[in-house]
């Protein structure tokens, strides 16, 4: 294990800035800690009701989906260990448009998902008299609740201004507690407690296809996948990035994807024959609120039940207190990039860059008013996420061609072919969330747009230093890509009119996909841009020795 009490130089005694603590262990149990929250409590409950046992292709699917999009991450994460990687990657591959709309995607899901987390933390507390208090009967929270969301997410934010050693430790020892709960849980449980013939009595598939897709978009499987590139938003905070960020980017991927295919696999023989008699889309048993405590009381293991129930709490904890890091580190990415005020570049003693904190806790609470589509909040996050992820495929592309020569600590084997796949792989995603998530996925981008544009106009109208240039040549794909996205989900059979039949929409959204992948790459930013871009971001987050 990389002892993290050894930290990098201390470059804050000549100009603040962000502190190179964390080691390789640090790295990959930001990520892990991310991806083993509140999905494994869930995820296998909402997947196995939408596509019956063929829920386990799902989480296959939706793990090969995600290794894909992380491999690319790998070797850009090496070649440029930076902060808030994914939202810098667009910026030095197309400029100034395409950077401040992936950095507003990045911005965007990291924000919303502590509050989640934090929902799923009362969620599960209900369990208990004294919270019985806290959710209205629509899922909504009640003033108390209100009071109690507020205060965890005080909690998360404390913690960071504690500076990044302090969260690396407190995070690694909260993963440690995550990953060996669902791993003993999955053993105690498959002991004494599964029924192979479950996997066929009512059908493998009985939604078919559609449901095994429909799966892995709006049940949580790639919601629970998200949190690999948490190493990558801490890169900056990296004692070796070069060395580490590849290694701990897919260990964490490797770890999070078996531990969420057994969970699957389990849980479904372990249900009783009566909780599905009704078929899969109506399972139902006492307590199935808290699907895998309910479960685990079912079948007699009590005990069990009340290690969960305690986990429900620090398993999503962990994932909130990791994401609130992402946010204000994302912020910073942003405003090193001239696309949010300075203030988000301004870090405290402790190199925390304390302003995204606040906004990050503010946002918080913004998430917690009880609107009618807070339920949908999940699936809207998780296609913003792959939004988000989208960019690295098309980043890559551009730095294949265009700088060859740059240092590659992990170079991708068959990129060349892995980058465009990971990219139709990532809006085939998008498309399976359905039409109603993607209107409103359109509306809040079309907010960011109005933020972080007016500010970058702003910015260039009083002629600031580091405006950002917008070159729009080289993001002129841009816009027939969100447009032609939404038109097709918008023409689908997932929530849309259903004009495009299944299998054929695979086809169109494959074949728009390549399209604008290589369209992308035939108007990108020339060589002496990027390197100007990387070199203005990456000298500056470099300590000096």
């Amino acid at each position: 294990m990389v002892n993290l009490d050894h930290a990098a130089p201390d470059v804050t005694r000549h100009k603040p800035g962000l502190r190179r603590d964390v080691g390789l262990i640090g790295l990959m149990w930001a990520s892990v800690g991310s991806i083993i929250g509140s999905g494994w409590l869930y995820g296998a409950k909402s997947a196995v009701m939408t596509a019956g046992p063929a829920a386990i292709i799902s989480w296959l699917i939706g793990a090969v989906a995600i290794v894909l999009l992380a491999l690319v991450h790998a070797e850009l994460g090496g070649m440029f260990p930076v902060a808030g990687g994914t939202a810098r990657y667009p910026h030095y591959a197309f400029g100034g448009l395409a950077g401040m709309s992936f950095g507003w995607f990045s911005w965007l899901q990291a924000a919303t998902v502590a509050p989640i987390e934090v929902e799923a933390m009362i969620g599960y507390a209900g369990h208990w008299d004294f919270a019985k208090g806290f959710l209205n009967h629509d899922s909504t929270l009640t003033t108390s609740g209100l009071i109690v969301a507020i205060a965890l997410m005080a909690v998360f934010v404390a913690v960071n201004f504690l500076g990044v050693k302090v969260l690396a430790h407190t995070n690694s020892a909260a993963t440690w507690w995550k990953i060996a709960v669902p791993l003993a849980t999955i053993f105690v449980v498959a002991v004494g407690h599964f029924h192979g013939g479950n996997f066929t009595s009512h059908g493998f598939a009985p939604f078919g296809a559609k449901g095994v897709l429909s799966a892995i978009s709006t049940s949580g499987i790639i919601f629970a996948l998200l949190g690999f590139e948490q190493a990558i938003q801490l890169a900056g905070e990296s004692r070796d990035p070069k060395r580490d960020l590849p290694r701990a980017t897919l260990g964490s991927v490797a770890i999070g994807a078996i531990i969420y295919v057994l969970l699957q696999v389990v849980f479904i023989g372990a249900l009783p024959l009566s909780t599905f008699a009704h078929g899969w889309a109506n399972l139902n048993f006492p307590g199935i609120d808290g699907p895998w405590a309910g479960l685990t009381t079912l079948v007699g293991l009590g005990w069990l039940s009340v290690v969960l129930y305690l986990d429900a709490v620090v398993s999503p904890g962990g994932t909130g207190l990791i994401y609130t890091t992402a946010t204000s580190r994302v912020s910073f990415g942003l405003a090193k990039n001239g696309y949010a005020p300075k203030l988000f570049e301004k870090v405290d003693a402790r190199g925390v860059p304390w302003f995204g904190l606040i906004l990050s806790f503010l946002t918080g609470i913004i998430c917690f008013l009880p609107f009618p589509s807070w339920q949908k909040l999940v699936g809207f996050i998780t296609s913003a996420s792959v939004l988000m992820y989208a960019g690295a495929p098309l980043a890559y592309g551009v730095f294949s061609d265009k700088l060859p020569n740059h240092e590659r600590p992990y170079r991708l084997p068959a990129g060349k072919v892995i980058a465009p796949l990971s990219f139709v792989v990532a809006n085939l995603i998008i498309y399976w969330a359905t039409w109603d998530i993607l209107w409103r996925l359109g509306v809040a981008i079309l907010l960011g747009y109005l933020l972080l544009g007016g500010y970058a106009l702003y910015a260039q109208r009083k002629g600031l230093p580091d405006a950002p240039r917008m070159d729009f040549k080289a993001a002129q794909w841009l816009p027939a890509y969100l447009l032609g996205i939404g038109v097709i989900s918008w023409q689908g059979g997932f929530g849309g009119q259903g004009n495009i039949p299944l299998w054929w929409d695979i086809a169109v959204v494959s074949a728009f996909s390549l399209g604008i992948y290589y369209w992308a790459r035939a108007v990108s930013s020339r060589p002496d841009e990027i390197q100007r871009s990387i070199d203005e971001i990456v000298v500056v987050d470099v300590p000096t020795h």
